[in-house]
C-alpha cells in the first residue's frame, strides 16, 4: 500500500519544483549574483550632491541614515566620515 510520501514521489509537481529549482540556483550563478548592481559613488565636493547621493553615500559605509535627517545633516555626517586626503 503506498504511503502519501510515494505518491508524492512520483508527482509531476515535485519534479516541476524540483527543476525550477535547480534553474533559479544556475540562473544565479551565471549571472554572478549581480542583477542588480549598486550605482556608484559620487563624485566631486559633497556640497554639490544632492540629498539622495549624500544617503546612498552613508549608506554604502553603512552609517545608516535616517529618512528625516534634512540635508544638512546628512552633509555633516557625510564630511564627518570622508577620510583626510593624503598629500
Amino acid at each position: 500500500m503506498p504511503t502519501p510520501l510515494d505518491h508524492a514521489m512520483r508527482s509531476r509537481n515535485a519534479f516541476l519544483a524540483f527543476t525550477g529549482l535547480v534553474t533559479g540556483v544556475a540562473v544565479w550563478a551565471i549571472w554572478g549574483g549581480d542583477m542588480f548592481p549598486t550605482s556608484p559613488d559620487p563624485t566631486g565636493i559633497p556640497e554639490d550632491w544632492s540629498r539622495e547621493d549624500l544617503r546612498r553615500w552613508l549608506a554604502a559605509r553603512n552609517l545608516h541614515p535616517q529618512d528625516s535627517d534634512t540635508r544638512e545633516q546628512l552633509l555633516e555626517r557625510v564630511k564627518a566620515n570622508m577620510r583626510i586626503p593624503r598629500q
